[in-house]
């Protein structure tokens, strides 16, 4: 079966779906260490979502999968829509049209639309859909923002099309049934010949609801669009707009089709329904005799899947083996390109971060700087070694942990990236590459405005190049940093989490830099840990660059009794450096940078094929 995405043209096939004996089981665990650590429950530990769930969803329709909290509605949209299809819990047949499914093609046919909002909340609405439709139309920019301003009057919102989307935190947006508007229309933006969606009224008042029933009725009417949809309490004029009812139980259908004949049903099981509650909210709160009649009434099938259906008939590997497979809407240097304007705005409009980032930079430079103001002038030269190591060591401590603040962004992006991954819309590596690149220009900022009135205030090595080297490693620092703090962001499930596990992980690098215990004195068992650390390099490239050069056998670090003991080069050499790792150094925080990124990708990359799959 071909499968096309067509984009602002006529549409030339309607899709059907339907399900044939499906069945979805989740593991049971005990909760006990032997269960957390093997995540592998035995065939009786796992509990069953859906049991032989058949149903059918019809082009030019609206399809409402209901039924009470638990039913197993949300877990049949996902199914439905291509999501965890290959995960192993899933048996039975999905069919498109009557062929078994091709996940990766359908998803690019179709829109989901999740009860999780995942939008940028600093970017505007047209811009939320511009951005949306560069990533996932083959259209060039005039195109595209043609489509959008379409797509703005079929939602109704090109009222509010330069407001900010906002959240529901300090920045302050658009209202809840516009930004689930928008929420739909990220994934319209392509034309897709079938929607779904969880939960589209979730949240809203009546009016606001009922506007976007309304919209979706249209879009079904007369656009020939297949939308299937989950709903929980739909109010008497949002009913009459749906074609066809799946009412789950417990994971088992009780009834599909009509209203009419949920209400025929209904009286022949002897209910009488009250004039004041709709038949499907009545008939949620009557299942249990619903399935009662349905047991004995009919033939049902066994409630656990055939031998013969254990695997379910469908081909989800076509969009998971390798991103090369994919047919992408726009080249790997245009994604880059898109998502690096889509990452400039969204920093730049978070004045809070900018500047609170760019002020601290500047200030713990001026502190520090006067702190340690003319180190050369101290008393004894021992004070000032010691002091200037301090120096070195804490200037490490702050620029490594004053990144951590990234920890947020990354994760609200995450659930983004793996929403518009998962779509289809671009390639996790531009994703990573893009990220990097706009990155680079920022942290040389905060740089400059850390090292310029630090190196010259504590009266560090004279000389421009020395300024330029220290500038240098301070920027790899904070880029590593960045790219640490990436890495275990898209590690990491929380915020909470990431906060822990960073600041962990950082303390160990710490310890063993070799500014608290020297490398011979750490045990064999933790060496390895000494070269793995974040502090060691930089602070390495400090000292050689203060005490080594041509100047280092001027540079009196100790003496007694106003006779130099030990020069620059000297103290070097009892430490265990050379010259020449003043610029291998640089290149394993390079490595270190380039490492952290390439972690971040394939973690991101697991955890988007593990949402597709």
């Amino acid at each position: 079966m071909e499968l096309e995405c067509v984009v602002l043209e006529p549409r030339r096939q309607s899709y059907a779906l339907k399900t044939v004996s499906l069945f979805c089981k989740i593991p049971v665990t005990s909760g006990g260490l032997s269960s957390w650590w093997s995540r592998q429950p035995a065939d009786d530990s796992v509990k069953y979502v859906l049991k032989d769930v058949s149903c059918e969803a019809m082009q030019g329709e609206i399809t409402a999968i209901a039924g009470p909290s638990g039913a197993g509605k949300t877990t049949l949209l996902e199914i439905m829509a291509g999501v965890g299809v290959s995960s192993g819990r899933v048996s039975g047949q999905i069919l498109v049209n009557d062929q078994p499914m091709n996940a990766g093609r359908f998803r690019r046919v179709s829109g989901y639309v999740s009860q999780e909002e995942a939008l940028f909340p600093l970017l505007t609405v047209e811009e939320t859909l511009f951005y949306s439709a560069r990533l996932r139309l083959h259209a060039d920019a005039h195109r595209a923002r043609v489509r959008v301003h379409d797509l703005l009057k079929d939602l109704k919102l090109d009222h509010v099309a330069s407001s900010r989307v906002g959240d529901s935190g300090s920045s302050r947006g658009i209202s809840g049934g516009e930004k689930r508007r928008v929420s739909i229309g990220v994934d319209m933006v392509h034309d897709p010949a079938v929607l779904l969606i969880d939960e589209p009224t979730s949240g809203l008042d009546s009016a606001s609801a009922l506007h976007v029933m309304l919209l979706l009725k249209s879009m079904a009417v007369k656009q020939g669009k297949t939308i299937v949809l989950c709903i929980h309490q739909p109010g008497f004029r949002i009913l009459e707009l749906f074609d066809q009812v799946v009412l789950l139980s417990n994971g088992s259908v009780v009834h599909r089709g009509p209203l009419h004949l949920l209400e025929e049903t209904l009286k022949s099981v002897g209910h009488s329904i009250p004039d004041h509650v709709n038949v499907l909210e009545f008939a949620m709160d009557v299942t249990d005799s619903l399935v009662t009649h349905l047991d004995k009434h009919q033939d049902r099938a066994p409630m656990t899947p055939d031998h013969e259906h254990h695997n379910i008939r469908v081909h989800p590997n076509s969009y998971i083996d390798s991103e090369n497979h994919i047919s992408f809407a726009n080249s790997r240097f245009h994604e880059i390109l898109i998502l690096g304007k889509r990452f400039c705005s969204n920093i730049f409009r978070a004045k809070q971060l900018f500047a609170a980032k760019t002020l601290q930079a500047v200030l713990v430079g001026i502190v520090l700087g006067t702190i340690f103001m003319n180190l050369r002038g101290g008393s004894t030269g021992r004070l000032n070694l010691q002091t200037r190591i301090g120096f070195f060591a804490f200037s490490l401590t702050f620029l490594l942990s004053a990144t951590t603040e990234g920890l947020p962004i990354f994760l609200r992006e995450r659930k983004i990236l793996m929403r518009e991954t998962s779509r289809g819309a671009y390639r996790i590596s531009s994703y990573v590459v893009s990220n990097t690149l706009v990155f680079i220009p920022f942290l040389l900022v905060v740089a400059i405005l850390y090292a310029v009135p630090v190196y010259w205030f504590v009266g560090l090595r004279k000389g421009l190049d020395g300024f330029l080297y220290f500038l240098l490693v301070v920027w790899i620092v904070i880029l590593t940093s960045n790219s640490f703090v990436a890495c275990f962001s898209a590690l990491v499930p929380d915020f909470i989490m990431g906060t822990s596990v960073i600041a962990g992980v950082m303390g160990s690098y710490f310890l063993f830099s070799g500014y608290f215990i020297a490398k011979g004195d750490i045990p064999w068992y933790w060496s390895f840990m000494h070269y793995l650390s974040l502090f060691k390099y930089p602070f390495e490239c400090f000292m050689i660059n203060e005490f080594g050069g041509k100047s280092g056998w001027k540079i009196c670090v100790q003496s007694v009794g106003g006779e130099c003991i030990m020069y620059g080069s000297d103290f070097l050499m009892h430490q265990g450096l050379k010259e020449s790792q003043k610029w291998s150094n640089v290149w394993v925080m390079i490595g270190f940078i380039f490492m952290y990124r390439l972690l971040s990708y394939l973690i991101l990359l697991y955890r988007s094929h593990k949402i597709k799959g």
